[in-house]
Parts: C-alpha cells; structure tokens; sequence
C-alpha cells in the first residue's frame, strides 16, 4: 500500500511538472485562436477564460500564411532540415562507421578531436565559417543553410559508439568472403542501426529547426528565410499584432511535437544502444 501512495504521488508530481511546462504553450494556442481584442482581456483580473477562447477564429493564422507569407518560411525550414537529415545521417554514419570499425594511425585522436567539436560555442567560428561559405559562392542559398549542419560531432559519437558494439566476428566472416567496407557498412552495420539512424535524424532535424544564428548571417533574400529568423523579424515588419505573432510561434513549436512524440521510444532506445548516457 504505501509503494502503490508513493507511486501515485510521483505520478501526480510528473503532471504537475508536464502541466506547468505545456501551460504557457497552451496560453499560446488559445490565443492565436481569438480576435486580437480578446488576448488580454482575461489576464487583468485573471480568468479561467484566459485559456479557453469563448470566441474561436482561424483569422491569425489565415493571415500569417497567406497574407504575411509565413508559409514560406515553414516550407524553407521543412527543406533545410529534412535535406540536412538525409546527409548528416550518411555523412555522420559512414563517420561513425570508420571511427568504430576500421583500424587505422590517429584514430582516437581524430575521434576525440570530432567530438570537440561539438563543444566549441557558434559564435566562435560563425565569422570563419562564413568566409568559407563566402568563398564557395554559397551565400543567400539553400547550399549556405544545409551543408554547414550536416557534420554533427555529437551524431558521430551516437554512431560510433553503436558500431563498436557490433561483434567484429560479423566483420571478419564478410571480409573472408570478400565483401568491401562500403558493403559491410550498407548490408551489415546501416541495417542494424535503426534505433540510433531515429535518434541522429532527430537531433540533426532539431538543431537545423532551431537554428537561428546561421540563417539570420548566411541569408539575407525573403524567400530563403527560414522560420525562426522569420518569427524574430515578425515584429520588425509588422505591427505588434499578437494573435498572429502567438498563431506563427505556436507553429513553430508545434512542428518538432509532431516530429518528436512519435519517435521517441525509438530515439530512447538509439541513446540507450549507443551507450550514451547523461
């Protein structure tokens, strides 16, 4: 009896928490769904009605996408981090694949210097990296906002520490029969990777989607701007028209949800397998 009180107090603590977190999200969402004369009007006196609209309209959101042009920006993000995703987890698993399974001079050094990497703050090779960028040509396109965000030291880690796991003996009966690393890596190592292929995809998706900085110096066109240097410069554009500005920022929220909830026993169990543990 008292395990099964403890268990329901902890339960009861765990939404609690889950509560305050998706309060203000929730405020978000009833707001963006009100005449603009309607956000305050229950917050001072504050009012239970402040959460729930007593008089619904989809006019902020009919606005942002069709007359402010936010669409666009959903659609350059959807792009950029998609078109990331599907790289990173070549680039990055092949990365892995070699740091975990062949053996040559400097790998650990290599290793721990690529993990480092991920460590060292934007803002420090912001300046050089647009140099690099400048030089290739890449500014203001999409090359600019997706080949930057395809190498992740931390996505590396993930799949290296999961293909060092593999038993090396499948590695020596495929190398006696002749196949080549290419073909270990894509018949062999890449099936069995599933749980940690969802998990990379989903942190490589997050930081392009998140992503504010880089977009806000490589782009400068309207029609490559992505959603979070679209939602900062909403004000800046607009009027303070805060029906619209809470219907774009519910959105820009809502989308990683939709992406994150789904997969994310399959993304536990990828952190687990890769035995990357906080």
């Amino acid at each position: 009896m008292r395990n099964f009180v403890l268990g329901v107090c902890i339960h009861l603590l765990y939404l609690s928490i889950g509560f305050l977190f998706l309060l203000p999200l929730w405020w978000a969402l009833a707001s963006s769904l009100r005449p603009i004369d309607d956000i305050f009007r229950y917050v001072s006196p504050f009012s239970w009605k402040a959460f729930i609209p007593d008089r619904l309209t989809l006019q902020a959101y009919y606005e942002i996408f069709f007359s402010k042009g936010f669409g666009l920006a959903v659609f350059n993000s959807l792009l950029v981090s998609f078109s990331t995703v599907v790289l990173g987890l070549l680039i990055n698993s092949l990365s892995g694949f070699a740091f975990g399974v062949l053996r040559f001079p400097g790998r650990n050094l290599l290793f721990v210097i690529t993990v480092l990497t991920f460590l060292v703050p934007f803002e420090a090779i912001s300046i050089p990296l647009y140099t690099v960028v400048r030089a290739l040509g890449w500014l203001d396109t999409y090359w600019a906002l997706i080949i930057p965000g395809v190498a992740n030291g931390i996505v590396i880690f993930l799949f290296r520490q999961f293909f060092s796991q593999v038993p090396r003996e499948l590695v020596d009966v495929a190398r006696i029969d002749g196949a080549g690393w290419l073909s270990i890596y894509f018949r062999i190592y890449l099936p069995l990777s599933k749980p940690v292929l969802v998990s990379a995809a989903l942190l490589i998706f997050l930081f392009q989607w998140e992503s504010f900085l880089w977009p806000l110096i490589a782009v400068r066109s309207e029609n490559l701007k992505v959603i979070q240097v679209a939602l900062a410069g909403f004000e800046q554009r607009y009027q303070t028209l805060w029906n619209e500005l809470f219907a774009a920022s519910v959105f820009a929220a809502l989308i990683p949800l939709l992406v994150l909830l789904p997969l994310q026993r399959y993304y536990v169990q990828g952190v687990t397998a890769s035995g990357f543990k906080g």
